[in-house]
């Protein structure tokens, strides 16, 4: 593959860095006001402390992420000079084989960071995902998962997954999911490795046809929520929800390893947010009706979630009628639907 750049110097390359995400924020609020009482563009990007500024187009792939789907964090400290003013939407191909092969030859982990950050804005564009697809470059950024500074594996992460917004790149990435799973089980709790990882499981996880991979990660995935934060268990629960909605990964999902604890969580206290997406989960779950000779297989696996969540021994039952009189109200109609 040959990448070699157009502009054959690093200070030129700092400066679209720089210039990239500066005139980022600059693009999306005149992108925004222009097109705010219209559908949203084919890829819109969504910041996470205020979704509710991006319209998404119904039925599409975006759409049916409710989360951070895109990621463009904001960018400090960036080396001053020259700075070409490229919005991520108007990037040029040279622009990206150049930020592609300056990636691959880079041993600076601040402008490893700078460079990637600077592929997943561009990533937030269908036009951009297919070319660096087309330029090899998502293996060459899914390489940076194994790099040894953390914040280079977080923008690694934010930038496969907003390659992952195109359903053919999806065929590429989803080998990198045993990497992904890995870098959840081994990370700190509540970092934001963990979160980057979700992230782009979740986004992976909207269609059926990779669910298979993740059926050895339910287990994790059940640990993980009865010890995070808020964030976590939201994105967390994400993808069991998109797995649950999945006829074929029940008995999977049943059959794996889950804590007492889980059922705890379904409790007045638990924020909002986690409990509907939690009460979701359990819904797709009560769906599922097992035969009397499955159901009497599953109570003889200790500590499964058949017997955590839908055994007549377990106290989900109970503490769903206590929720009847949750104060939320879309709380009390998940809770009553659930029961019927």
């Amino acid at each position: 593959m040959d990448i070699s750049p157009r502009i054959g110097n690093t200070k030129a390359l700092l400066g679209l860095v720089a210039g990239a995400g500066a005139s980022y924020g600059i693009y999306k609020l005149l992108s925004f006001k222009r097109n705010k009482k219209s559908a949203a563009s084919e890829s819109p990007v969504l910041k996470s402390a205020h979704p509710s500024e991006v319209k998404l187009q119904p039925g599409s792939l975006l759409a049916k992420v409710s989360g951070l789907d895109v990621i463009c964090p904001q960018q400090t400290g960036l080396a001053s000079g020259d700075i070409i003013h490229q919005s991520p939407d108007n990037m040029e191909p040279q622009h990206l084989k150049m930020l592609l092969s300056c990636l691959q030859t880079s041993d600076n982990p601040s402008d490893k960071c700078r460079i990637l950050l600077t592929l997943a804005n561009a990533a937030a564009f269908t036009v951009n995902q297919n070319l660096i697809q087309e330029f090899e470059g998502i293996g060459l950024i899914a390489g940076f998962l194994s790099d040894p500074a953390a914040e280079v594996r977080v923008q690694t992460l934010n930038a496969l997954n907003n390659l992952c917004m195109n359903i053919q790149n999806q065929e590429q990435i989803k080998v990198y999911v045993p990497q992904v799973l890995e870098l959840i089980e081994m990370s700190p709790v509540n970092s934001d490795l963990q979160l980057g990882a979700l992230r782009l499981l979740t986004n992976l996880s909207v269609t059926d046809k990779h669910h298979h991979l993740l059926k050895e990660a339910v287990r994790l995935l059940l640990s993980l929520l009865v010890v995070s934060n808020e964030t976590l268990q939201v994105q967390t629960l994400k993808v069991l929800v998109n797995l649950s909605s999945n006829p074929d990964m029940i008995d999977d999902i049943v059959q794996a390893q889950a804590p007492a604890s889980v059922v705890l969580l379904f409790d007045q206290r638990t924020a909002p947010s986690v409990l509907l997406r939690l009460l979701t989960f359990a819904g797709n779950l009560k769906a599922w009706r097992p035969s009397a000779q499955v159901a009497a297989e599953l109570r003889q696996k200790q500590d499964c979630l058949f017997r955590v969540m839908l055994d007549e021994s377990s106290q989900l039952h109970n503490r769903l009628v206590q929720l009847l009189s949750h104060p939320d109200g879309e709380i009390q109609a998940q809770v009553a639907r659930i029961l019927t």
